[in-house]
C-alpha cells in the first residue's frame, strides 16, 4: 500500500549531493589505485657495460645495475641475491649479495642503487653465455615487493 501523496517525501535531488558522490567515489577507488602499482614499473635493470667479446683464455666483466625511479628504492634491509652461471664462461663469483655491490652510499644519501661488476674468464673459442638470476625487493612508502629477474647474455669468445 502506498502512502497518500501528502505523506510522501520528495526524493532528494542528486544535484544536492555532488560533493558526497565525489567523496564516496574517491574513498572507494583510492585503495584500489594505491594497490594497482606494478612494482616492475618502479625500476630498470641494465647489463650495460658487460663484455660481449673476449679472447679465449682472457677475462671479461659482467655488469648488472638496478636503477630505481623517483619515489622508489631497492631495500637495503631485505635480502638481495644475484646468482651467476656460465656456459664456456666461469664467473669469479657465483652468488653475490648487496654487500658485494660496487655502488656505495654518498654522505647523506638514504638509499643507493646497487651495481655489480663480476669478472669472468673464457676457456675456449666459441659462443658462451652468462645466466643471471636477480632477486631483490623494490620499495616505496606504501609497498615493498619481491622481484625476480633472469638474464641470459651471449658472449663471443675469439
Amino acid at each position: 500500500m502506498r502512502a497518500p501523496p501528502s505523506r510522501r517525501r520528495p526524493m532528494p535531488s542528486p544535484r544536492r549531493f555532488p560533493h558526497l558522490a565525489t567523496l564516496l567515489l574517491t574513498l572507494v577507488s583510492a585503495p584500489v589505485l594505491a594497490q594497482d602499482v606494478d612494482p616492475a614499473t618502479l625500476y630498470e635493470v641494465t647489463t650495460e657495460g658487460t663484455s660481449t667479446q673476449v679472447k679465449a683464455g682472457g677475462q671479461g666483466t659482467f655488469v648488472l645495475a638496478i636503477k630505481s625511479k623517483a619515489g622508489a628504492h631497492v631495500s637495503d634491509e631485505a635480502p638481495l641475491k644475484l646468482e651467476l652461471k656460465g656456459t664456456q664462461l666461469t664467473p669469479a663469483q657465483k652468488t653475490l649479495t648487496l654487500e658485494q655491490s660496487v655502488a656505495k652510499k654518498a654522505q647523506g644519501q638514504q638509499y643507493v642503487d646497487p651495481r655489480f661488476e663480476v669478472p669472468f674468464t673464457a676457456a675456449t673459442a666459441g659462443k658462451g653465455t652468462l645466466d643471471a638470476t636477480l632477486t631483490f625487493f623494490i620499495c616505496t612508502e606504501k609497498i615493498c615487493a619481491r622481484q625476480k629477474k633472469t638474464f641470459s647474455l651471449p658472449v663471443e669468445v675469439q
